[in-house]
């Protein structure tokens, strides 16, 4: 919850031409009411534009809802389903999770499912019990070819905006964990084709670092991104 459009915009501005030849996936997740400004603004650039939460409705009597279709009539790509923040304060569960991942596909959206444990689970061993739990519900339901559009992002809770980072180590063996569940779960076709982030206090210092293991396909930037200069430096790492 970050910028006003008259900032947003100004960002935009400055952000886009720093990574105009770039080579990398470039998404940014903005505010809803963003969303149209940053989608034209970005308009022949290299960065896709989405949105941080989605309703699980279609429509009707949900006072302060965003739905799929409004948010896709907007040129908007993505949306963020089950970020930390959003499990955390709002309590959103993996079942609703599911739902709005899935209705993000039904309006032509890209869910990035994000998921991960909290600092008393890692201590208690349980991560990756807690990890496949919640990829298990994040994707129930899902066919093939929802599966093969969705992507999905690694966030250890304990390691965002703490200034704490999961050892590229950690970070690469919990990745492959994961890659190893959806390889049982779905086969290894398909699971390859799922790209991975990881997200947890991401900056220039460990991004390159991250992205170089072969199970992390890239970063889901935070606090990082909120300066276009920094959050450039990141994009335009990948070239080096």
């Amino acid at each position: 919850m970050h910028k006003t459009p008259h900032e947003a915009r100004a960002y935009l501005e400055e952000f886009l031409p720093l990574v105009q030849e770039s080579s990398a996936h470039v998404l940014l997740a903005v505010s809803y009411v963003h969303l149209e400004g940053a989608v034209q603004c970005a308009k022949n650039s290299v960065v896709g534009i989405g949105a941080q939460n989605i309703s699980e409705h279609p429509s009707g009597a949900f006072t302060g809802e965003i739905s799929g279709s409004m948010i896709q009539d907007t040129g908007a790509s993505f949306v963020l389903v089950g970020h930390s923040e959003r499990r955390q304060y709002f309590h959103e569960t993996d079942e609703l999770v599911n739902l709005k991942a899935l209705k993000a596909l039904e309006t032509g959206l890209v869910p990035m499912v994000c998921f991960g444990e909290t600092l008393s689970e890692r201590e208690a061993s349980i991560a990756e019990q807690v990890l496949q739990t919640q990829l298990e519900g994040a994707l129930k339901g899902m066919t093939y070819e929802q599966l093969s559009r969705v992507i999905l992002a690694y966030e250890p809770v304990w390691a965002i905006g703490t200034g704490k980072t999961a050892s590229v180590e950690v970070a690469q063996q919990t990745h492959k964990f994961c890659r190893q569940f959806l390889i049982q779960t779905f086969g290894e076709a398909l699971a390859k084709k799922i790209p991975m982030l990881y997200g947890g206090s991401v900056k220039l210092e460990n991004a390159l670092e991250l992205m170089r293991q072969e199970d992390i396909d890239g970063v889901l930037v935070g606090g990082a991104s909120l300066d276009p200069k920094g959050f450039a430096q990141i994009v335009n790492c990948t070239r080096i």
